[in-house]
């Protein structure tokens, strides 16, 4: 009974809003906006989720990322501040020398990762490609988080003996080695020839997290142990140690030295271009970074040459952020649902007012108020329902405009969707009530008499 009720109710409504289609659609406005706008702000919450968890698969959970500054002389430093200060500011750079301090000494460190990058070329069959040469340890493979799909990580023998081995990215095996694999063979990077031991897998790196974590793209860069790049090709700390005058004397920058006092700028002087250390426990990140860098800075002689960030900070406020805009993109959603909610119910209290007379009409004709009351309800339920309908389609529709003009990604999901069709049929329902309760209550005899 109750149900061949309701959908005689949701039929006459159906016929009362085609009757008025432009007002129906007006009214719908609100619904439909807020509805697409909580698809969209769902949608850019799920993309910016996905976004922080595959930059924190790339730097690591526990990684203290340590880079060296390049030294810059200020231009008009006088000579004789340069006699006073030139051995306090002394720095001897970031080498291997603070890693295996920082080993040695400091407990809560697991794994340390020291890396030397240097742009190059790679030829193979006559044709030249740029590529980044970087040297590593064994252990950079786990600390990044970097699996290698085909063959192994370098072995102690090859570290230890400075062999020219590699290890290359998926995307450079397929620049060198098209539809074959590169396990095995030989590529020249600059001067000397290496041997492909392993190649990576292939790992997505957006743009994004390039710029905010300083991540190069590991599909294109090739590695070899950190010994085999020192010996092999450059080592900037023995460059520096002593640098020929032109006037055929030494200029020593260690101080000891019986030469002539005289400072020349060294550029970037450090042995490393970067330092991933990699905590036992997250709890320990800020303290053994405090630790590190009372120990560089002691190292260095009080030179401060050298940045420490915590990557998964960084992340936690890009991440805040990122919420922070969710939940203005919430209220903005929340505010045009409450319009919409508020135009159904001005709506319907103008549509109860115009059919006053037909109110008294049914009334008299044995309706019940509850009768009236579910007529009315279909009614906004029905608006709300078409709006939401409509507002899920421009809410996927906007979630690939976002990602199309913006490259932000955005992941649709059918929980969004779901909730989005839900609170648009309860706010139906919420807003119908009041107009609703307005029709019912209508004196039968006096609503017959309204013109």
């Amino acid at each position: 009974m109750l149900l061949e009720q309701l959908k005689s109710n949701f039929y006459e409504a159906g016929r009362i809003i085609l009757i008025n289609k432009v007002r129906t659609f007006l009214t719908a406005l609100g619904i439909i906006f807020g509805v697409a706008a909580v698809i969209a702000m769902m949608s850019i919450g799920k993309g910016a989720e996905k976004e922080i968890l595959a930059q924190l698969e790339l730097i690591g959970v526990n990684n203290i990322v340590i880079t060296p500054i390049a030294d810059t002389e200020k231009e008009g430093q006088s000579e004789e501040d340069d006699d006073v200060s030139q051995g306090k500011r002394f720095s001897k750079g970031l080498d291997i020398l603070d890693v295996e301090s920082m080993m040695a000494n400091i407990p809560s460190i697991s794994l340390a990762s020291p890396e030397i990058v240097m742009e190059t070329y790679v030829s193979n069959k006559g044709r030249q490609n740029s590529v980044k040469l970087i040297g590593v340890s064994r252990s950079f493979f786990k600390v990044s988080n970097i699996k290698i799909n085909n063959g192994r990580n370098f072995t102690e023998v090859q570290v230890k003996n400075a062999l020219p081995v590699c290890i290359i990215g998926k995307t450079m095996e397929k620049k060198l080695f098209p539809g074959s694999s590169a396990l095995g063979k030989q590529v020249k990077v600059k001067d000397v020839w290496l041997k492909v031991v392993g190649v990576i897998e292939e790992k997505y790196i957006s743009d994004e997290a390039k710029e905010n974590l300083s991540i190069r793209d590991l599909n294109l860069d090739i590695y070899i142990p950190i010994k085999s790049f020192l010996v092999r090709y450059r080592d900037r700390k023995i460059l520096v140690d002593e640098v020929q005058d032109t006037s055929g004397g030494m200029i020593f920058f260690g101080g000891g030295s019986s030469g002539p006092k005289k400072r020349i700028p060294r550029g970037n002087y450090h042995q490393l271009d970067k330092l991933v250390i990699q905590v036992k426990e997250s709890s320990m990140l800020q303290s053994t970074a405090n630790i590190i860098g009372r120990m560089l800075k002691r190292r260095h002689n009080d030179v401060q040459d050298y940045n420490i960030t915590i990557p998964i900070q960084l992340l936690k406020q890009q991440q805040k952020t990122k919420q922070i805009f969710n939940v203005v993109l919430s209220i903005i959603a929340g505010i045009s649902l409450l319009i919409g909610g508020i135009g159904i119910m001005n709506i319907m209290l103008a549509s109860v007012l115009e059919r006053t007379k037909e109110i008294g009409i049914i009334r008299a004709l044995g309706a019940t108020k509850q009768d009236v009351i579910l007529q009315f309800l279909a009614e906004s339920v029905l608006i709300s329902i078409g709006g939401g309908v409509m507002g899920i389609f421009l809410g996927i529709l906007s979630s690939y405009i976002i990602e199309f003009s913006t490259g932000i990604e955005t992941i649709l999901t059918v929980t969004s969707i779901v909730l989005s069709f839900i609170v648009a049929t309860v706010i139906g329902l919420v807003f119908g009530i009041m107009p609703a309760k307005s029709a019912a209550n209508k004196n039968p005899i006096e609503a017959i008499r309204h013109e």
